[in-house]
């Protein structure tokens, strides 16, 4: 168990994961056609012997069979444990004997029985914050090798075929532990590697996925915590302090559990809020023309006593987040709430846009959040809306027929806007290939719980070679 040293604090999670029994069931016939693979690749060198009267060379051994019953489960503490118990592997071999005066060459099959290996990968959080296996238990056992010998030598064969025998299972057995090592520590690490860990979600932001800690391994799951922080591309060092509650996973129904704290959803608003995203001006074409009407009436008096030659000039409103947007999570379900300063121009072509007034907008939003593949989306509908004024509380008396067009406008002209922004939302922690399916989403007090099902969309060996071959997975 770790122990944190005097001054250090534990930084809660902004998004946590957890993997169970029922998702690493999915992963069984993945991993054993990935290790039946990698199993048939081993190459065994040639081997000469000779026993009194009797010599013998064997080349070019192939596996040609693997008929393996394997098992994968937890191993608490520590990882992930593969086994294969009571299992065959069928070989094909060239085999070259001299016995007296007999002379022989040809093919043969044999056949590996009573194959068992024990394969136990330790998964840590590297320096990176990355999952990665760090290292391989594997024990290898065969308990007997049979070769199959015909034709009118088959009686000699039978009597010699030991010492062939024993010499291919020792041979065999030395190969299947560093076969699996090879398989986990560089292979199965390149598919961990597709998980983003810093990575740019668009031209704005980015996102750390950084595990906090080496995962949690029970006998019924695996837990992984991550900061879950958005942060500004132009400042990466300016981020918000997590003071959020830790999201917490209680079931095992579902493969797969993602929990996001308000903290995962706030730092990407300070995020975009930072980096200058929530700023906007309405005017021509995107003002609406009754709303236009409305300002014109509205700040009728304010133009003619400033300078009545403004009448002719069309009118603009900006739009301007004075400090972060904050998310609230509840059982009811997530909002958002915006400050807003909103300023009212006058634009006279070629010459500085002219102030009207200057007003404070407050703003909630219903957040909806959704899963598509490993995307994670939100949908914002405006809920509540109130403006006053800067200046005066007469000011504010006089906006009263203004609220209702201006929020309209909100949801006409703006809401749209920023929905179809985030609309391709952020991808989750998890590796290329895999998809969330049959996803249900729940929402807590201080954080939200989607639970869902996996989904392959490719092979492990697809996506380890694309990896290997510098392509990245497109429907991500």
């Amino acid at each position: 168990e770790k122990l944190f040293g005097a001054g250090e604090k534990t930084e809660p999670p902004g998004c946590k994961i957890r993997i169970t029994d029922r998702g690493l069931e999915m992963l069984k016939a993945e991993t054993k056609k990935f290790v039946e693979e990698e199993l048939s690749n081993i190459t065994m060198p040639e081997m000469r012997g000779k026993e009194g009267r009797f010599q013998y060379t064997i080349k070019d051994v192939k596996i040609t069979e693997l008929n393996l019953t394997s098992d994968l489960r937890f191993q608490p503490d520590v990882g992930l444990l593969f086994e294969v118990q009571n299992s065959s592997i069928t070989l094909n071999f060239q085999r070259r004997i001299l016995y007296w005066l007999f002379y022989d060459e040809g093919a043969i099959n044999a056949s590996a029985e009573g194959v068992n290996i024990f394969t136990v990968l330790h998964l840590i959080k590297d320096k990176d914050g990355r999952l990665k296996i760090s290292n391989v238990t594997c024990d290898a056992f065969i308990t007997k090798m049979r070769a199959r010998f015909s034709g009118t030598l088959g009686r000699v064969y039978d009597f010699i075929g030991t010492f062939l025998t024993t010499g291919m299972r020792f041979v065999l057995n030395k190969q299947i532990c560093p076969a699996l090592n090879h398989a986990a520590l560089v292979l199965i690490n390149q598919l961990l590697e597709t998980i983003p860990v810093r990575t740019e979600v668009d031209s704005y932001v980015g996102i750390d996925y950084s595990l906090l800690s080496d995962p949690v391994v029970t006998e019924t799951s695996l837990d992984m915590d991550f900061r879950g922080m958005f942060y500004d591309l132009k400042n990466e060092n300016e981020t918000l302090v997590n003071y959020a509650v830790n999201p917490v996973v209680r079931e095992y129904d579902r493969m797969i559990y993602l929990s996001l704290s308000e903290y995962f959803f706030d730092s990407g608003l300070f995020s975009y809020f930072k980096g200058g995203l929530f700023q906007m001006q309405i005017a021509n074409e995107r003002m609406p023309k009754d709303l236009e009407m409305l300002l014109r009436t509205t700040y009728l008096g304010t133009i003619m006593m400033l300078n009545p030659a403004l009448m002719e000039h069309p009118l603009s409103l900006e739009l301007e987040v004075t400090s972060p947007p904050r998310s609230t999570i509840k059982t009811s379900g997530a909002s958002v709430a915006v400050n807003c300063n909103v300023k009212v121009l006058v634009l006279p072509p070629g010459k500085p846009a002219v102030q009207l007034s200057s007003m404070t907008m407050e703003g909630k939003f219903n957040a909806k959040v959704s899963m598509k593949g490993k995307r994670l989306a939100i949908h914002l509908d405006l809920r509540r809306f109130k403006i006053f004024s800067n200046q005066s509380a007469l000011e504010s008396l006089a906006l009263i027929p203004l609220q209702g067009p201006l929020k309209t406008m909100l949801q006409i002209s703006v809401v749209p806007l920023i929905n179809n922004y985030i609309k391709r939302g952020v991808q989750i922690p998890l590796p290329d290939g895999i998809d969330f399916i049959e996803e249900v989403v729940e929402y807590h007090n201080g954080y939200i719980i989607v639970g869902a099902n996996l989904h392959f969309r490719t092979g492990l060996r697809e996506i380890i070679e694309r990896k290997l071959s510098g392509e990245t997975d497109n429907s991500i």
